[in-house]
């Protein structure tokens, strides 16, 4: 995982992680098997499992502990993690002291605000309470949720509420994500609410930026979001293929390679 300029920024030890890749699979574990199975004691399982709660990534139980969030983003949370991570830092450089942002949910997007430390009087109006969970913690932060329905899978605000706050306020940026991205078929997801609250984004944003790592391209969600033409800005990691970086860059795409 790349460290961040504030060490505010935990990094996930390596049980951590297994812990973390159990529940997703599992949906919860108990103490008594981790133990076993780690060959350490029960005391010492449970501090790992105190401290992954205090960070808010699961919940204890009685001899266990179930993920705090829907197996979907725990999924997706350890997947392509150094480039999520690398990605998001160079979204955070964007963001001046002073900015009104809007960050949309997603596991990268809400990743730049764990890179925000140092930032002053920064303004972030999301529909993300993945984002929101990070905020929290770093009392320099201004933050607007924008209410609306609650998508567990997608740890998400959607609908009429979330559109109509969206549709009231004017930021600098506009950070989105997608399930995947083409210059054929532009950013695609999977979900018609989500595209929604993407469109309005964009809207009201001087300039909107996609943020998505190297393994989103070329491939194809249920529901056309925007075209990449529509976005100032899109940051992912160095493992875009060349054939891929070539054909953006010859379309006149802004392309950021972290």
């Amino acid at each position: 995982m790349t460290k961040g300029f504030g060490v505010m920024i935990d990094e996930l030890q390596d049980r951590e992680r297994l812990i973390l890749e159990r529940l997703a699979r599992e949906g919860s574990l108990q103490v008594s098997e981790l133990a076993q199975e780690w060959d350490l004691s029960e005391v010492s399982i449970r501090t790992i499992l105190r401290g992954l709660e205090e960070k808010g990534w699961l919940i204890r139980t009685r001899g266990g502990a179930v993920p705090a969030y829907h197996k979907d983003i725990l999924e997706r949370q350890q997947q392509h993690i150094e480039e999520k991570h690398r990605i998001a830092r160079a979204a955070a450089e964007l963001i001046r002291d002073g900015d009104v942002v809007m960050i949309e949910a997603g596991t990268t997007t809400a990743l730049i605000t764990r890179y925000l430390i140092g930032k002053r009087d920064v303004h972030i109006v999301t529909n993300s309470t993945l984002a929101f969970s990070y905020a929290r913690m770093n009392p320099a932060l201004q933050v607007t949720m924008t209410g609306g329905e609650f998508r567990r899978p997608t740890e998400s605000l959607v609908g009429p509420l979330a559109l109509e706050t969206i549709g009231q306020l004017n930021v600098r940026l506009a950070f989105v994500g997608t399930d995947g991205f083409s210059l054929g078929r532009g950013m695609t997801t999977h979900l018609i609410e989500g595209a929604e609250i993407v469109k309005a984004m964009k809207r009201h944003a001087e300039q909107t930026i996609l943020v998505a790592d190297s393994s989103k391209y070329g491939k194809v969600g249920f529901v056309s979001v925007l075209p990449l033409s529509a976005v100032a800005l899109i940051i992912t990691d160095s493992a875009l293929p060349e054939a891929a970086v070539a054909e953006l860059q010859e379309a006149a795409v802004n392309l950021k390679l972290v």
